[in-house]
């Protein structure tokens, strides 16, 4: 019960030398775990440009309205070709 508090950089407290925080219940962010989390980010971005079809150079929100588009098209593929299977009894 000794243990002092100190206050982390997300507005919450720690007790010192522990990595629980009280209050609020989200982690304390460093700059360097920031810069690493928008690396990581900007690297699943580029990855998805390539999966979706006309996706390369988009800005992410554009990025993320084509990717929805495409999902829905890739269902209604689905069920377009389901149907042909079970006309045709494939």
């Amino acid at each position: 019960m000794g243990r002092s508090l100190r206050t982390c950089s997300a507005g919450g407290q720690v007790f010192a030398g522990s990595r629980y925080k009280m209050w609020p219940r989200r982690r304390c962010v460093t700059a360097k775990r920031k810069v690493v989390q928008e690396k990581s980010i900007q690297v699943k971005v580029r990855k998805l440009q390539r999966l979706v079809p006309g996706g390369s150079g988009l800005p992410a929100d554009r990025l993320f309205t084509r990717t929805a588009d495409y999902i829905l098209f890739l269902k209604m593929k689905l069920g377009v070709l389901q149907a042909l299977s079970k006309m045709y009894q494939l």
